[in-house]
Parts: structure tokens; C-alpha cells; sequence
């Protein structure tokens, strides 16, 4: 597909005959199609049905089975996934390490599963933990980041996050963010703002020191969305409006330097879209007197910035397409 375009492109420009481009596009359409994300997806598909069947059929037959069975059967999941993951995989580096096999990721990504049902079923079948909860997420977030690390394995980066913020008490999870959440709450908002800082930094630190330098895109993402969400929770909520005004411009600049840089058009229309919200707040908000006229030039604005930003998109994405040809 990506041989045609340039082939279309090429021929449009006039720098290849028509017998040419016939030629590339019949190669194109003849050549055998990659099935790799379909089979990663099927793999990620089964582990994930896999662990919810595991949990139906513990959930139907608890009285039957027993508590002590099924904890020590958890717990055999994810040592296997974990002993087969440390026996099979490469030397550690700090550079990308590739998986050795097709499964590899998914066993890890089963056996980590597998450790969070375990620290949360022994809490609440045993109160393991008595009544420091917050232990039943923080102890799988200490082994879950660091076998991150140890096995590189970026969707294990993305778990050990989602267990950092449960423990600080907010949803990281990108169903449940924005239902989840209680934003009227101080705890929240001044909790985002910090583990935005956290991620941002680890995001940063882990490129300029070359530390796995491939995790910087999934911590960035979180730092973005967790602190955008957050300080706009804070501009509506908590007042001294300036100040978050100030906090979203300065994270606004920040994320859009980093998506030119990167050429990442995901990270540039999620900053657009958090960066829209804040202007038309500011301007709603110095609209005190509103009457015909300025019902007017809202809906014209409106219709005119949504305009520019569509157009500044599309050009940007068509630069970002053209730099990679």
C-alpha cells in the first residue's frame, strides 16, 4: 500500500512513465500481505479471554474448588509465565531487546495478569494486608515496573502505570478515565498534576540517558492525558484561573514541540483538542456580558477556529507523510 502511494506520487510528478507505475502497482497487489498485527492481535485477544474465563470459572465454582486451590493455582500461572519468560529471553540491555519468540509477550502479559488477581484475591479472601489496602496494588506495581525492565516489554510498562495511579487513588485506564474519576476532587486534580510531572520526567529521563529510550511514547502519553485532564479539572473547579491558564499553555507549548519533534500526529491532534477546550473557556469567560451580538461572534468563532484547526492538521499530517517518504 505504501509503495503505491509513493508509485502515485511519482507518477503524478511526472519523474515515472505509466508503464512504470502499472508495473510497481501489480507488484503491490500480487505481493504476499503481512498478517503480524492480526496474529499479535489474536494472541493479546486470547490471553485477555483466557484470564476472564479463568476467573468466571473460579467465580462458578468456589464452593467446589476452594479458596486455597485456586490461590495456589494463580500463583503456578504466574510463576510458569515468569520462570519460561526469564529462561527463554535475551541478555538485558538498556537498549530495545526484541522478544525471542511470538509468545513471549503474551506469557508475560498472562503471568502479570495473573500476579495482580492473586495480591487482590489474597487481600480479599485473606486481608492479607489487613487494612492497609493500598499494598494489594503498590507490591504488583513494584515486581510488575520492574519486570518492565527486566523483559522489556512495553505493555507491561503501561500496567505497572495503571497500578501507580490506583494506588495514588485516581483511573489511569483509558476506558475509565474520564467515568472513573471524581474531578471535583482536590485529590485528583493536585495527584494528576504531580503523577503527570512523574511520568513526564521518567519520560525524559528514560530518552536523554538512552534507559530503554523506547518507553519515552507510552510515558509521555500518560503524562499528557492524566495532566491535561487534570489542570482542566483544576481551571474549572478550583478558580485562580491565571494559574492554570498558565500550567495548560506551558504543557500546550511543551507537548506540541515534543509532536513536531517526534513527527507524531496523535500527540499533536490530543494536545489540539485540550488546547481548544482552554481557549474557549478563557474566551467564554471574558465574554461577561453576553448578548445577540456576542452569540454571534461565538457561533462565528466557532465555525472559524474549528475551520483553521481542521486545515492546520491536515497540512501538518501531509508534512508529516511527506518527511517519511
Amino acid at each position: 500500500m505504501h509503495g503505491k502511494i509513493i508509485a502515485g506520487q511519482l507518477l503524478d510528478e511526472k519523474l515515472i512513465s505509466e508503464e512504470c507505475h502499472s508495473a510497481i502497482t501489480e507488484f503491490e497487489n500480487s505481493k504476499p500481505m503481512s498478517v503480524h498485527w492480526q496474529v499479535k492481535s489474536l494472541l493479546y485477544a486470547g490471553v485477555s479471554v483466557l484470564a476472564a474465563g479463568l476467573g468466571m470459572l473460579i467465580y462458578k465454582n468456589i464452593d467446589y474448588i476452594g479458596h486455597n486451590v485456586i490461590a495456589v493455582v494463580i500463583a503456578l500461572i504466574a510463576l510458569s509465565g515468569y520462570g519460561y519468560a526469564s529462561w527463554v529471553k535475551f541478555e538485558f540491555e538498556w537498549e530495545q531487546v526484541k522478544a525471542p519468540n511470538l509468545g513471549y509477550d503474551y506469557v508475560l502479559l498472562l503471568a502479570s495478569l495473573s500476579l495482580v488477581s492473586l495480591v487482590g484475591y489474597l487481600q480479599f479472601e485473606y486481608n492479607l494486608f489487613g487494612n492497609r489496602w493500598g499494598l494489594a496494588t503498590f507490591i504488583p506495581f513494584i515486581i510488575i515496573a520492574f519486570a518492565t525492565y527486566y523483559y522489556d516489554h512495553l505493555g507491561l510498562l503501561s500496567m505497572a502505570i495503571v497500578l501507580l495511579a490506583s494506588w495514588l487513588g485516581i483511573t489511569v485506564t483509558p476506558t475509565e478515565l474520564l467515568r472513573a474519576n471524581d474531578f471535583n476532587s482536590t485529590h485528583f486534580i493536585y495527584t494528576g498534576i504531580a503523577l503527570s510531572a512523574g511520568l513526564g520526567l521518567a519520560a525524559y529521563v528514560t530518552k536523554r540517558y538512552n534507559l530503554k529510550k523506547h518507553f519515552e511514547f507510552t510515558y509521555f502519553n500518560f503524562a499528557l492525558n492524566i495532566g491535561f485532564i487534570a489542570a482542566l479539572s483544576g481551571l474549572f473547579v478550583l478558580g485562580n484561573d491565571w494559574l492554570w491558564y498558565i500550567i495548560i499553555a506551558l504543557m500546550i507549548f511543551y507537548c506540541i514541540t515534543f509532536a513536531l519533534k517526534m513527527k507524531s500526529f496523535y500527540i499533536l491532534i490530543i494536545t489540539v483538542a485540550y488546547g481548544y477546550i482552554a481557549l474557549n473557556n478563557l474566551l467564554w469567560t471574558l465574554m461577561t456580558n453576553l448578548n445577540m451580538v456576542s452569540a454571534y461572534l461565538a457561533l462565528f468563532w466557532l465555525i472559524f477556529s474549528s475551520i483553521m484547526i481542521i486545515k492546520y492538521l491536515r497540512d501538518i499530517k501531509h508534512r508529516f507523510q511527506d518527511d517519511s517518504l
